[in-house]
C-alpha cells in the first residue's frame, strides 16, 4: 500500500485505558489509527491508564510511545483524573496536536487550551445515553461534549448522525471519519475454538464489553428460545468492574445450555472466533459506529443488529436488523439467519465492500487532513 506524504508532526492520543489489546471501542480505533499514522510519517504518542497497560513504564510499541499515567480505581473518576494528569503531561512535553478521545475526557479541552495547546476531538457517541450512568455522570458528560466542541481546535465524529447533531447544536464544524475494519482472517479453527469447544459454523457470535447498554442478556433470553439442536451462543467480552449487570450476564449464561463465556479476547484467538461463526449479532441500545459489527461485516459473516441509528447508519439490508429489546423478534431473526446461511461468494463480496469504505488506511489519511488543518 503507497501512502502519501504530508507534513507530519507529533500527536498524543489521550482519553483511553491505553493499547495494545485492551478491551473497548476507543482503545481499539486508538490502537490502529496510532499504527496507521505512523506509518503516514506522524510521530505518535499514546497516554494510558497504567493499571490497564502491560508496560508499567514509558515504552515504545510498533513505533508508537506509550506512556503509562496512574489514575484511581474507580470507575466514576478514572477517565476524568487521568486524563486532567494527561494534559499537564502534554502540556510539558509540547505535542503539536493533543488528540482527545470521547467526550468524557473533553471536559479537559478548556484547561488544555489554556496551556496553549493545539486540541482535536473525536466524538465517539453519545456517552450519556448509556445506562451505567446516573444523572450527576450525565450531566458531566453532556458538559464534556459541549466544552469540546466549542473550544477544540478541530473536531471528529465517527458517525455521520452525530456530526451533523453536534453541528446543529454548537454551531460548529465536525469532521466525520468513521471507525475502520481490520480483518485479519483465519481460516483454521485454531486454539481458540479447541479451547472453548467450538468447530467452524457451529455458533452465534456476539463481541462487546458486560455493561448493560450491550444488552447481552437480550440475546441470552433468545437464544434460550430456540431449538438450536448442537448449535451454541459465544459472548466474547469483559468488565473492568464488577457490576449488578456483569454478574446478571454470567448467571443466566450459567442456566442455559449453549452459552459459552469467553471473556476478553484479542489477536489471533479473536480472529478465529470471529471468522468461523455461523451468525454474529449485536443487540446494544448504544453505539457511536460499531466496530465489532464492522469486523464481522469484514469477515464476510451474516449479521443481525438492533433497530438504533448507529447500526442503521452502517446500511444493511431491512432483514438484518430486528426491533431494540424485541427479544420474540430477535429469536425468529436468528432462527431464520441460521437457516439460509451465506454463500462463500456472498461472504466474499461482503467482506470486500465493507473493507473497501472502512479501511483504516484512507481513515489515517482524513485524521491528518484534520491535524494538517489545526496545524496551519
Amino acid at each position: 500500500m503507497a501512502y502519501a506524504t504530508s507534513r507530519a508532526g507529533r500527536v498524543t492520543m489521550l482519553g483511553l485505558r491505553g493499547i495494545p489489546n485492551i478491551q473497548g471501542g476507543v482503545e481499539r480505533h486508538v490502537e490502529i489509527l496510532s499504527r496507521e499514522l505512523t506509518r503516514l510519517g506522524w510521530h505518535i504518542t499514546v497516554i494510558g491508564r497504567r493499571q490497564y497497560m502491560r508496560e508499567k513504564s514509558k515504552a515504545t510499541w510498533n513505533g508508537i510511545a506509550l506512556v503509562p499515567l496512574w489514575s484511581p480505581r474507580r470507575m466514576a473518576l478514572e477517565a476524568a483524573v487521568h486524563t486532567f494528569v494527561g494534559v499537564l503531561y502534554a502540556a510539558v512535553h509540547r505535542p503539536d496536536v493533543l488528540h482527545i478521545h470521547a467526550i468524557g475526557p473533553s471536559l479537559m479541552v478548556p484547561l488544555a487550551r489554556l496551556l496553549g495547546l493545539k486540541v482535536v476531538v473525536t466524538h465517539h457517541g453519545f456517552d450519556y445515553d448509556r445506562q451505567k450512568w446516573g444523572p450527576l455522570a450525565k450531566r458531566l458528560l453532556k458538559l464534556g461534549e459541549a466544552l469540546g466542541m466549542k473550544f477544540a481546535n478541530g473536531r471528529i465524529a465517527v458517525a455521520g448522525g452525530v456530526a451533523r447533531a453536534m453541528e446543529e447544536r454548537y454551531g460548529v464544524p465536525v469532521n466525520f471519519v468513521p471507525n475502520g475494519v481490520e480483518i485479519h482472517t483465519a481460516e483454521s479453527t485454531g486454539n481458540a475454538l479447541d479451547r472453548f469447544g467450538l468447530s467452524g459454523q457451529s455458533y452465534v457470535l456476539t463481541v462487546a464489553r458486560l455493561v448493560p447498554e450491550k444488552r447481552q442478556t437480550d440475546l441470552i433470553d433468545a437464544f434460550a428460545r430456540l431449538n438450536t439442536g448442537d448449535r451454541k451462543l459465544v459472548v466474547v467480552g469483559g468488565s473492568e468492574f464488577e457490576t449488578p449487570y456483569s454478574r446478571q450476564v454470567k448467571e443466566m449464561a450459567g442456566k442455559v445450555p449453549g452459552v459459552i463465556m469467553t471473556g476478553f479476547q484479542t489477536g489471533s484467538d479473536l480472529a478465529a472466533l470471529f471468522s468461523n461463526a455461523a451468525l454474529f449479532v449485536l443487540p446494544s441500545s448504544h453505539e457511536g459506529m460499531p466496530i465489532a459489527l464492522l469486523e464481522a461485516l469484514g469477515n464476510g459473516l451474516p449479521v443481525l443488529a438492533s433497530d438504533i441509528p448507529a447500526n442503521l447508519e452502517v446500511g444493511l439490508a431491512a432483514e438484518d436488523y430486528f426491533p431494540l429489546g424485541d427479544v420474540e423478534a430477535l429469536a425468529a431473526a436468528i432462527r431464520r439467519k441460521l437457516a439460509e446461511p451465506s454463500s462463500p461468494e456472498e461472504k466474499r463480496r461482503k467482506a470486500e465492500q465493507i473493507e473497501s469504505q472502512y479501511g483504516w488506511p484512507s481513515i489515517a489519511e482524513r485524521t491528518a487532513v484534520v491535524y494538517r488543518a489545526v496545524l496551519t
